[in-house]
């Protein structure tokens, strides 16, 4: 059964190119409302945490030191079908495949600087919201 929230994460390299205000105003145009907000920064040890799920991919090294390479904007964003309707929001992985008007096709780099996560299930969304913020952090 779908939820209403997912879990988001402005990236490094979105952060760094100042594209949070054009991002978040394209989630907030898509009409998610915003439950929680964070711009943190990711240590080695958080970010191999967070991405443990992928520690067995060639990837994983990369992933993490790119994710604690500096600050990004957390979010727990609230939307009827928000996981399904949040991807679809942002697009492909590679910024090459992603549809016209994807946050990804305006402004990621690359497949590995794609500018934004998304959580990719209800179940995911939770335990990455959960990470990120405590109950009294929500709204």
């Amino acid at each position: 059964m779908a939820t209403n929230r997912t879990f988001t994460m402005i990236k490094p390299d979105a952060v760094e190119n100042n594209y949070i205000g054009g991002i978040l105003k394209m989630i907030n145009d898509a009409g998610f409302r915003i439950v929680a907000l964070k711009y943190t920064k990711l240590s080695t040890e958080a970010a191999g945490k967070f991405y443990e799920v992928h520690k067995e991919r060639p990837f994983y090294g990369e992933l993490v030191t790119y994710m604690s390479n500096g600050p990004i904007v957390a979010a727990i964003l609230e939307k009827d079908n928000a996981v399904a309707d949040f991807r679809t929001l942002i697009g492909a992985t590679d910024p090459t495949k992603a549809d016209e008007g994807t946050i990804r096709k305006i402004y990621a780099k690359s497949i590995a600087a794609n500018a934004v996560h998304g959580s990719d299930s209800d179940e995911n969304a939770q335990i990455e919201g959960d990470f990120f913020f405590s109950k009294l952090e929500r709204f």
